[in-house]
């Protein structure tokens, strides 16, 4: 045991947490044995977003038709706790899942006020759930870990946290940084669903190299594996997640328990009459290279591509501009469009350039010496030409005392324009 909180302590030094917030807390309405009562639970940020932010995703005011809420309804059927335990038990699921009042509180969250977020989220599986299977399944790990960014950030790929994670698996930038995804003024990978999948994939298997629990492995993503060794410590030693929950933060606390919940509902959604919201499966889409600097308009102009779905399709490109000239970067655009950027490219990259890129690679400055301030010109004087070597110590008028003549003369024989001198030189009189 003390190896692996030493182990865990030595990667902590390489990663921070992935989205350290502090947890909201709502008073929700438990119902049990006919009685209600009302108890405090701390939600994960997901659950705090509302779903007008949700909606504005381009994706979803494309591809998802609210127009067509199906069947969904205002009543969530009540039941037993035998009922839950029964159906997370029937979950295909490597992941231990168990049922407890804290997990039935979550659970409650989500088949009751967060019906219409539910109803969202499980359309917009249609889009993003193939990208976290296949990542996950390629790196050999659980696939109900593919429900991960519902708590993280409610499949919103433009979630960003007060703690300032980004994306659809909140990756914070340092931690990104370490699993290949680049952060820079203009690009933020983060925000790319393909790269940060394959990132979180790859995190959450060395997490679990590590712990060998998937709980721990979890909580770890939510507020990084320092504080999971803390927690281990002041337990004794203990890990199972159930055993140290009270020595957890309080927004760490809720995440297991959300998670398990999230299983449940996206299996079971039908039994607390939700109903997926209506969705179009967006057109196939392909990529290319681009080595030059392209700004979205530029696409947009001469591809026929609309603007907001160049930005869609390219979420990791910050201000609509793909430095290219820097590295070679990829471009995503829908399969009709691929051929006609091909063919056009170098009209692409020249298109309104000199508008769009104001940024100049050199810049020259003026000479600002006033014009009449010209280099002083040696001039032979009269008389035999000796030379004098400065010491320390001289100055012009101290030599020009010793042989007998100006301190200007000496100036003017020597080209110099000021009375400033410098040991071991040379000096020109005339005599």
């Amino acid at each position: 045991m003390k190896k692996l909180v030493n182990y865990c302590s030595i990667i902590f030094l390489l990663l921070v947490a992935t989205s350290q917030v502090k947890a909201q807390s709502v008073d929700v309405v438990i119902r049990e044995n006919g009685t209600e009562r009302k108890e405090s639970i701390d939600l994960p940020k997901s659950m705090t977003y509302p779903l007008d932010s949700l909606l504005n995703d381009w994706k979803a005011k494309n591809y998802i038709d609210l127009g067509k809420d199906c069947s969904t309804a205002k009543i969530n059927p009540l039941f037993s706790d035998s009922v839950y335990i029964d159906r997370l038990s029937r979950i295909p699921a490597i992941m231990e899942m168990p049922y407890n009042d804290i997990v039935r509180k979550f659970i409650d969250m989500y088949a009751g006020r967060l019906r219409n977020q539910v109803s969202f989220m499980l359309s917009a599986c249609n889009f993003y759930m193939p990208i976290f299977e296949e990542a996950l399944d390629a790196y050999g790990l659980p696939l109900e870990l593919r429900y991960l960014p519902i708590i993280e950030s409610a499949l919103n790929p433009s979630a960003i946290s007060r703690a300032g994670a980004s994306g659809l698996w909140q990756f914070m930038i340092g931690t990104g940084k370490i699993y290949g995804l680049e952060s820079n003024s203009l690009v933020d990978d983060r925000r790319d669903p393909i790269k940060a999948t394959w990132a979180a994939a790859r995190y959450l298997k060395e997490m679990y190299a590590i712990y060998g629990d998937w709980n721990l492995v979890i909580a770890a993503y939510n507020c990084g594996p320092g504080t999971i060794n803390k927690a281990i410590r002041r337990a004794n030693g203990e890990t199972d997640y159930w055993k140290i929950y009270n020595y957890l933060p309080k927004e760490t606390r809720g995440y297991v328990p959300a998670f398990i919940a999230a299983n449940y509902v996206m299996t079971y959604y039908c039994d607390h009459n939700i109903c997926p919201m209506e969705t179009n499966i967006p057109a196939s889409t392909d990529t290319v290279q681009v080595n030059k600097n392209l700004h979205f308009e530029q696409i947009a102009d001469l591809c026929n591509v609309p603007l907001d779905q160049v930005k869609s399709l390219n979420p990791q490109y910050k201000k609509m501009m793909i430095p290219g000239a820097s590295k070679p970067y990829t471009l995503r655009l829908p399969i009709e469009a691929i051929s006609n950027f091909i063919d056009k490219q170098d009209t692409i990259y020249a298109h309104r350039a000199d508008e769009l890129f104001r940024n100049r690679k050199t810049v020259a400055v003026k000479d600002i010496t006033p014009a009449t301030r010209k280099a002083a010109t040696a001039v032979a004087g009269k008389g035999k030409l000796s030379y004098h070597t400065i010491k320390s110590g001289d100055t012009l008028s101290s030599i020009a005392g010793r042989y007998g003549v100006s301190v200007k003369d000496i100036q003017r024989w020597n080209g110099l324009s000021s009375t400033k001198i410098a040991a071991g030189k040379r000096l020109k009189i005339y005599k």
